[in-house]
């Protein structure tokens, strides 16, 4: 007989705590979730109506046939508003997306140049750069070594440096010139006035 009670208590204490998880995976409390013996209640049009029960708070958000929402369960009572949920979720939601529309995409643009390359060419390339540059783009340089080049290496990382002077007016080094196998690059980005 102890047994047979103590393991429904079990499973009745274990359904208990799998029903407070879901409460508090989910964002807010709405209605019949909120157990609190107190809360401060906020009305539709933003006024206090006051410390109360949760169950007479729920009681008046019934009577305007709207959803309690527990919007602050941190303070002391936790802050309960009479509001329409879905309504609610639907504004946070727009907001987020209005909040990640205004957030600025950096992107890295690469402009890939070889040893032997000609003035003119490198001039083209650089031009490319300082446009990249100013849509507040990061730009990454690398110089390539193909076959015989790869001799070279040591006596080519001046072309690195020289680029990063030409560019100094509008770019500054955030990444220092570094070999890579085949490549050495560095990445730019725009200087703040």
């Amino acid at each position: 007989m102890w047994n047979a009670f103590a393991f429904r208590f079990f499973i009745a204490f274990e359904a208990e705590e799998i029903h407070r998880e879901e409460t508090a995976i989910s964002e807010l409390m709405i209605n019949g979730q909120i157990r609190d013996k107190e809360v401060r209640l906020i009305g539709p049009d933003g006024e206090q109506l006051g410390i109360m029960s949760a169950r007479d708070a729920q009681n008046i958000a019934d009577e305007k046939e709207l959803d309690l929402v527990k919007i602050a369960p941190n303070a002391v009572p936790p802050v309960c508003k009479i509001i329409d949920y879905g309504k609610y979720r639907y504004e946070l939601a727009r907001k987020e997306k209005e909040a990640k529309k205004k957030q600025k995409q950096i992107e890295l643009k690469e402009i890939r140049l070889s040893p032997n390359i000609d003035d003119n060419d490198l001039n083209t390339k650089l031009n490319n750069a300082r446009k990249f540059l100013a849509k507040g783009n990061k730009v990454k340089v690398t110089l390539r070594f193909r076959g015989r080049e790869m001799a070279h290496m040591k006596q080519s990382q001046h072309i690195m440096t020289d680029i990063a002077e030409m560019m100094s007016d509008v770019a500054v080094v955030e990444k220092d010139p570094k070999q890579e196998g085949r490549t050495i690059s560095m990445v730019l980005a725009e200087k703040k006035q």
